[in-house]
């Protein structure tokens, strides 16, 4: 399996280069076609929408930087997963500097010897006191 994680492992490499170098075709190569995306932006599901992608791109200034840490991959036989703790960083267009972590779950599928995202999953908590508001201030 050792191949396959090294594989995987490139492939997350590809999607944060990707997301440094702005790169919407990039981004959407990672992922298979009929890959189902919860992001952290609205709606609730995503497919994978190149149009989308480089929309959301023009909303930055400059790179964007994803970070993993605490990755857990674990690799099957044509299938695998991840869990990590992402930090996204940059500058948005109106010169807004952000900085905040999530949490990511990656499914992945081995097709036709490729190795693609078939399931991404990011999401961060909610203060539970009332208010809702995302809890985008938490370090680990």
């Amino acid at each position: 399996m050792t191949n396959d994680n090294d594989h995987i492992n490139a492939l997350c490499q590809r999607l944060g280069q990707a997301h440094h170098d702005k790169d919407a075709d990039a981004i959407v190569a990672c992922y298979a076609p009929d890959a189902v995306i919860y992001s952290l932006a609205p709606p609730l599901v995503h497919k994978t929408d190149r149009d989308g992608t480089a929309a959301w791109l023009a909303t930055w200034d400059g790179p964007i930087l994803i970070d993993a840490e605490d990755v857990d991959l674990v690799v099957g036989d044509g299938l695998a997963w991840s869990t990590a703790l992402n930090r996204m960083r940059g500058t948005k267009t109106d010169g807004t500097k952000e900085d905040i972590w999530f949490r990511t779950t990656m499914c992945f599928r081995k097709t036709e010897g490729s190795w693609f995202i078939v399931h991404d999953h990011s999401s961060t908590p909610f203060y539970m006191d009332g208010s809702l508001k995302a809890a985008v201030d938490l370090r680990p």
